[in-house]
């Protein structure tokens, strides 16, 4: 296992700036600050790794003499009070960390030159930008996320194949800032081809930053819309173009409000799962408690009718003085997969 020298504790003892200090600059004091945060951060980005390095051990040692089902491994988690989700992201900065050092990128002292999330990002970035950055942080340079997130904008905003040559260019000449140019790449490379050319014809039209950051938007949109309607049930027995619809929605200048729809109609499609669940359950219980119960238990009984309203076929509940004192009736038809027509709701004051 690859040794790494931990930040001395003597590193966390700071002087930091007296907030009732007139004489101080706002810089000064910032600086000062920022110094700080930087230090622990590397005393976190240390503890981190070693942490995912021990649990990694504990993963590694369980498959292969455990069960194979990794109980042990969840076991060892639930005594260290860690998620699992947790135990997974540090073993994956484990990795990282031990991948740009096994490569030769990386010197294992410079990792102190890094801030936990500047650390975190490089480990993310593409191959030439960890070569950069590594450079730097063996050169002794301070790595903080902000001049990994720069680069990266830098990086993408020159080189993605998924921008037009006229915005490249106007970037490589320093007439388009990259942290503008770089949102627009990512959201692209979320976006079908067809969509990609047509954003792109639109920039090829006029390649200024206002256009930019407009198609950016709209690419966002046009991403929420597409991933909010594969999720949708009312459309996956039906063969419908979403590409389509997408398109004839942002003509119309409606995009945002087409992604809006889908938002409610998914919202309305999980609160229908989760009250058909709910729903069975209640008449479950309600029954177990009706046959439990008897002559013996009048209350009782009285309640358990009085919530029949919420456990039959036909549902009344009230909307309450906010909807003007309206009362919904919902009727309930289980039907099978092959039948198409909807539930009946009538909405009744």
């Amino acid at each position: 296992m690859i040794t790494q020298s931990p930040i001395s504790p003597s590193s966390l003892q700071f002087d930091l700036p007296d907030p009732e200090e007139d004489g101080l600059s706002q810089i000064d004091f910032l600086e000062r600050l920022e110094n700080a945060w930087f230090i622990c951060e590397q005393f976190d980005l240390q503890t981190e790794i070693w942490r995912g390095r021990i649990l990694r051990v504990v993963r590694d040692k369980e498959k292969k003499g455990g069960d194979g089902r990794g109980t042990g491994f969840l076991q060892w988690l639930r005594e260290m009070e860690v998620s699992k989700s947790k135990a997974y992201s540090l073993i994956k900065l484990a990795d990282s960390s031990d991948d740009l050092v096994v490569e030769g990128m990386l010197e294992e002292s410079s990792v102190n030159n890094f801030s936990k999330r500047a650390f975190i990002e490089t480990a993310q970035a593409e191959p030439e930008i960890q070569q950069m950055i590594s450079e730097a942080a063996n050169e002794g340079k301070e790595i903080t996320r902000k001049q990994v997130r720069s680069l990266t904008d830098e990086f993408l905003a020159a080189t993605s194949s998924l921008l037009p040559e006229e915005i490249k260019e106007r970037t490589q000449s320093n007439l388009l800032p990259p942290k503008v140019v770089a949102p627009l790449v990512r959201e692209l490379s979320k976006l079908s081809p067809n969509q990609q050319n047509e954003i792109c014809e639109t920039l090829r039209e006029n390649p200024e930053i206002d256009s930019i950051k407009d198609m950016t938007n709209t690419a966002k949109w046009m991403s929420k819309s597409t991933d909010a309607s594969l999720a949708l049930r009312v459309f996956q027995d039906r063969d419908l173009n979403l590409d389509k619809a997408t398109q004839e929605a942002l003509r119309l200048d409606s995009l945002g409000i087409l992604s809006d729809a889908f938002g409610q109609a998914k919202t309305i499609e999980s609160s229908i799962l989760k009250f058909h669940s709910a729903w069975k359950r209640l008449d479950g219980l309600q029954e177990r408690l009706w046959i439990e119960s008897g002559s013996s238990t009048p209350f009782l009984r009285e309640l358990l009718e009085t919530m029949q309203t919420l456990t039959g076929s036909t549902i009344r509940v009230s909307l309450g003085e906010l909807s003007g004192g309206k009362r919904l009736r919902l009727q309930i038809v289980e039907e099978d997969s092959e039948r198409l027509e909807p539930p009946s709701f009538d909405l009744n004051k």
